[in-house]
Formats: C-alpha cells, structure tokens, sequence
C-alpha cells in the first residue's frame, strides 16, 4: 500500500470517528441498559412497564438494549449487575425501585461517565441523606393521587360492598396507593353516595414483590369473605391475585375484580373473549418516564443532579385511555374528578389520613 492511499484511508476514518464522536452522533450510539427490582421483567407492574419503556425508546431511535437480573437484591447484587452492563458498553442504565439507592449513590461517583435514571428513590449512603449527582435523575409519582383515582372509580362503579387492598413491602410508594385509593373510596362514599366499606382486616401488605403464590392465596382469602374488588400494589404478588380473580371469573363467579397497578393491566387480566377483570388501573407512567429520560439524553438534555416528581398535574399518573369495565357515565364523572386533582380542586394526603379541604 503506498503512503498516499495510506494517508488518504487514515483521513477517512478521522472523519468517520469526528462524526460519531460529536453532536448527536454520540448520543444515537449509546447503549440503555437496565437492572430490575425484586420480581421478574414481565411482573406486570414496575419493572415490566420500565422496560417497556426502555424498549420502545430503543426501537424508535435504533438503540440497543438489554436488562439483567441480579441474583438476590442486595446493594452488592446490585452493584454487579450495574458493572456487569457498565463493561459491556452499557453507560445509560435504569434502575427501578427504592433498593437501589445506596447503589446509585456509589455508582454514580464509581462510573462517572454513565448516566442513571433511579425511578422512585433517591441515592443516599445508607444515612437517607440525599445526593443527586450530575450523571444521575430522581423520578417519583404521585401514588396517592393514582390512588385515590382508582378509588373513587371503583366505588362509582360498584356502588356499594366490601373492598380490599394487598400491597407488596409496606414502603412509602406502596403506602401511598393504599391512603389515596381509601380516600378515594371515602370521598365517593361522601360525594356520591355510594357505600363502599374498606375493613382494616382486608388491608394487607404481604411483604414481597414476588411471591405469586402469596398472592393468590390472600385474593382467595378476601374474595371468601365477600370483598367484591382488591387493589394490588404488589407486583407478582399482584399477579397471583390476578390469577385467583380469573380463576374463579372463569367458573362464573361475579364480583371479583382486580384493581391494577403502575400499568394498564387489563389484557393481563382476560379470561374469555375479550373479558377482564381488571375493573380499572392505577397508572404511574414509569415507562414514559424511562423512555423520556432516553430521549432526553439523546437530545443532549439529560436533567443530570434533579429530582422529578411526577404527578396528575403532569399527567404522571391517571386511569388507562381505556377503561371497558367502567361505564360511561362512571368515565365522564372521572374526567371532572381528574381535572380537580390536575388543578388542587382537591387535594390528596400524601399520607394516612383524610382529603386536605
């Protein structure tokens, strides 16, 4: 090869690398990875519909990615799975879940280059004293606003008996449905007389986001004592409770709903045809919030070092677009319950206790 086509071969690949090395070259390169919470990716809830959105912004902008799972849920399980995706050219990763946050906090100093996305919590060494560097966002929601929406829906529907709620850890995401989703029982009962009953007995926090088994059984214990619906906020624990309501759906007992959780989860709820008994969900986008932050740093806009905290406001939180087991003079009364939420009409405790006057 002579020098001059040696030279002119050197100058071409100088020029390929100056462009991908620069503007949004380098941002369409990067490789989103993500590391899921206790439970499994298609747990129906928080770490499914994080990927979802992970995934539809890899699609759309031809990006890859890839999750992992750790082998327990240890800050040390964590850290792995997080270098494991950092050496394979992983430096965009997700992490779902409050388990994460002493792990971001050393992450984010350990792998300065990378950029993390910590979907409700916040990274701290242990002390709860909070650090958000700049490589790394904070993302929470307004449970108790989705909560309370499922809440009042419900009631409105049904009109009157017993309702439940199982949730997974008793942490202060979860807390937050149940408080919203019993005032919004509370202020159905008041403003539209319905009579819905919410006892302390059928108020259960199983303790996991992964006992499936669990689940169902505490499901098969409510709908034997006559609770007609049961909020789940407990991941597959939530899907046990899916699978009891189908089950006895499909041997034609009525009156077992399933209120979802995080995502849509009517399909998930289908027994025949195109029956569910998914009544309705308490939507918390965390999968526009992870294809947002995607988008973001593509855009060269990546709100490194902020806490976001996404609500009705928002439109963080709300009911599906769809809701085929609620009637429509139940949907039209949410769309003005939803715009008082939106604009502080009314107010939901954020907390145990009642609707801030």
């Amino acid at each position: 090869m002579s020098m001059k086509r040696f030279l002119i071969i050197g100058l071409v690949i100088a020029l390929v690398l100056g462009l991908v090395s620069c503007g949004g070259g380098a941002s369409s390169k990067i490789k989103v990875g993500m590391v899921t919470d206790a439970g499994t990716i298609d747990d129906k809830s928080f770490n499914q519909g994080t990927w979802e959105g992970v995934q539809k912004a890899a699609k759309e902008k031809s990006l890859e990615a890839k999750y992992l799972k750790p082998t327990g849920t240890t800050e040390a399980d964590y850290l792995k799975e997080i270098g494991n995706l950092y050496d394979a050219g992983f430096k965009f990763i997700v992490c779902p879940g409050f388990k994460f946050e002493t792990a971001i906090f050393k992450a984010q100093d350990k792998y300065a280059d990378a950029k993390f996305v910590l979907i409700d919590g916040s990274p701290h060494a242990g002390d709860y004293k909070n650090v958000v560097k700049t490589n790394t966002v904070s993302i929470f929601f307004a449970e108790h606003e989705s909560g309370f929406l499922v809440g009042v829906a419900a009631a409105l529907q049904l009109k009157e008996g017993e309702f439940g709620f199982i949730g997974g850890m008793e942490i202060p995401a979860v807390q937050k449905f149940n408080w919203g989703f019993q005032q919004g029982v509370a202020y159905a009962n008041k403003n539209f007389a319905t009579k819905i009953n919410i006892k302390a007995e059928n108020v259960i926090y199983q303790g996991s986001f992964d006992n499936v088994s669990a689940g169902q059984q505490l499901a098969a214990q409510m709908f034997d004592k006559g609770v007609k619906a049961i909020f789940c906020a407990a991941g597959g624990v939530g899907v046990g409770a899916i699978n009891e309501a189908k089950a006895r759906a499909t041997a034609g007992k009525k009156d077992t709903w399933i209120i979802g959780v995080d995502s849509d989860q009517y399909n998930d709820g289908i027994y025949t045809g195109d029956k569910s008994i998914i009544l309705t969900s308490a939507m918390k986008r965390v999968d526009q919030a992870a294809y947002d932050m995607v988008l973001a740093q593509l855009d060269g806009k990546f709100p490194g070092g902020q806490t976001i905290n996404l609500n009705a406001k928002t439109n963080g939180v709300s009911l599906p677009a769809k809701n085929p087991n609620l009637s429509a003079d139940v949907l039209k009364t949410m769309e003005d319950v939803f715009k008082k939420v939106q604009n502080g009409d009314i107010k939901v405790a954020a907390e145990q206790g009642s609707l801030i006057k």
